[in-house]
């Protein structure tokens, strides 16, 4: 464009020059010149003025591109088609925004997603640089040891943890770089047992070290359980199979011969092989019951039906011992689920009112519905429950009192297939018990509607 304006000038000057001097005199080519250059002047100023403003406006956008890194300034504003340096270097800028946002939006997905993962894991999960500095944590890690405060990062894992296990593992980690595990117990408000694994984790300012934390207390606890019922079983077998052997051996040395207590003997070993049965038999049911494999469609139970039966069955043992069982009013109510089941878990309840009744008591049986929800109510004048006591009598093989217990026979086991029973049902069994004055069961099932029965 500068050459241009040049040439036209020249041109202009040089016409002015070679015209006849008879045409223009001195005093004209002088003014002609001045006005050619001052025409010359002013289209090389309005030149550089849009020169000017158009490098302005690619600066401006070079400029705003550069500043809404990475990439804002191309979603709302088209790349000029320029072939000029100006243009390309745009055009390349605006690759690398997008790009880098692309790279960006790709790092804020993992990184929510790895939250997202961290946060939803039930173990907790701790990391520390190697200071044994803070740098991450998830809720699971919090909600251990009990942290209320609203910042953790950067500070030193003593200020949050004071059990020397852990930091003992972690500084083993940081010095050696090896993976170590340990069980310890966290001195928490809710005190629980973990399993940490501990990994080295390379960090920008050197090793850290992150930790994985197992809760075991809930492993620990059914552990206990299981020894338990191991003991347990191995207790209620021992005591009938000590009885059988003993009668045996008894009538293989000579008392068979004794006419008077040979019979007497059978019956105590007969006696306690129908106690081994029962304990089978219930520890088969709960067995089923735990694990689910009765799976059959459910049915639905007439609860008056139901309670009749099982009066029915316990009566004549109500009359041996002197106990009244009475019916109150039943409503006409239905349940789903398993009849069978049912009623053997009321039963159980019966047999239970009934055995430690005093002499002279009763037992009453009742059922209603309410919002939906049936409630069998049994109670009982016996001899009651202690409060300390409550929280366990549906654990197996748990009695309140033992030598009652085995002086009235039963296997223990009555009141774990009653809980697992109404739970199988999608209800709840609760009780209430004041000691010396007797006990009262309730069993709350969903109701089905009467519509349902009449298909």
């Amino acid at each position: 464009m500068a050459l241009v304006l040049l040439g036209v000038t020249l041109f202009a000057v040089d016409y002015t020059l070679t015209r006849p001097a008879a045409e223009l005199g001195p005093t004209q080519v002088r003014e002609r010149i001045l006005i050619i250059s001052f025409g010359a002047a002013l289209l090389a100023l309005f030149t550089a003025i849009l020169v000017s403003r158009s490098l302005s406006l690619r600066v401006r956008r070079l400029k705003l591109l550069a500043e809404n890194f990475p990439g804002g300034a191309t979603k709302d504003r088209p790349i000029e088609e320029s072939t000029d340096e100006l243009g390309t270097l745009e055009r390349s800028l605006a690759g690398v925004a997008i790009e880098l946002q692309r790279l960006l939006d790709s790092l804020r997905y993992e990184s929510a997603r790895r939250e997202a993962i961290l946060s939803g894991m039930a173990e907790g999960v701790l990391a520390v640089d190697h200071e044994l500095r803070v740098t991450f944590c998830n809720k699971a890690f919090l909600k251990a040891i009990d942290f209320r405060g609203a910042h953790f990062e950067d500070r030193f894992l003593l200020e949050l943890v004071r059990d020397p296990g852990l930091h003992e593992v972690l500084r083993s980690v940081l010095s050696t770089g090896d993976t170590q595990k340990l069980r310890f117990k966290l001195s928490a408000a809710n005190a629980r047992t973990f399993e940490v694994q501990a990994t080295p984790l390379e960090m920008p300012s050197g090793r850290g070290a992150i930790a994985i934390l197992h809760d075991i207390a809930d492993l620990e606890r059914l552990e206990q359980v299981r020894k338990d019922f191991v003991a347990n079983v191995s207790h209620e077998l021992r005591t009938p199979l000590a009885g059988i052997i003993g009668y045996a051996d008894t009538l293989l040395d000579g008392a068979l011969e004794d006419l008077q207590n040979n019979r007497n003997f059978v019956e105590i070993i007969r006696s306690n092989a129908v106690r081994l049965s029962n304990i089978a038999a219930d520890l088969l049911i709960l067995s089923e019951l735990e694990s689910g494999s009765d799976a059959r469609e459910p049915d639905v139970i007439s609860v008056r039906g139901v309670l009749d039966s099982a009066v029915a069955t316990v009566d004549s043992e109500a009359r041996a011992r002197d106990v009244q069982l009475i019916r109150e009013n039943v409503e006409n109510v239905f349940v789903s689920g398993s009849r069978l089941r049912l009623e053997q878990a009321l039963l159980n309840l019966m047999a239970n009112a009934i055995k430690f009744n005093r002499t002279g008591g009763e037992v009453r049986v009742s059922a209603r519905e309410s919002d939906s929800q049936v409630a069998i109510q049994i109670a009982d004048t016996g001899v009651g429950i202690p409060s300390q006591d409550l929280p366990r009598i549906f654990e197996r093989f748990y009695r309140v009192d033992k030598a009652r217990s085995r002086e009235v026979g039963g296997t223990g086991l009555g009141l774990s297939i009653v809980k697992h029973v109404v739970e199988r049902m999608n209800g709840q069994v609760k009780v209430e018990s004041q000691l010396g004055r007797g006990s009262t069961f309730t069993v709350l099932l969903p109701s089905v509607p009467r519509v349902v029965t009449e298909l």
